[in-house]
């Protein structure tokens, strides 16, 4: 798809991670870190866009780096942008870029 500006301006501004987020990046199967979601933030893939989503406009990026795909759920808002979770794709929902569900 495509970089959205809007996230990387709420992001440069400050990066929240909500309760979710951290119990989702937590996970010992997962591991993710914030350095990991800052480069998905930075220059990750907006592969899916939710503009009615009821926690507001958000989207899902995808961060491919040489040892794992990271999926972000963020909401760019005026003064930050809220990590709302982040996961690491399952190979058998997602096409095997990781960019469209199976």
């Amino acid at each position: 798809m495509k970089k959205n500006n809007k996230i990387i301006l709420s992001a440069n501004k400050k990066i929240l991670f909500l309760p979710h987020a951290i119990k989702q990046m937590s996970r010992p199967d997962r591991m993710i870190t914030v350095d990991e979601i800052k480069e998905a933030v930075l220059n990750g893939e907006v592969i899916e866009e939710y503009p009615e989503d009821q926690r507001g406009e958000s989207c899902l990026l995808l961060y491919v780096n040489e040892n794992r795909a990271v999926h972000v759920v963020c909401a760019p808002k005026d003064e930050y942008l809220a990590i709302i979770t982040a996961y690491l794709p399952d190979p058998n929902q997602w096409s095997s870029d990781f960019k469209r569900r199976g």
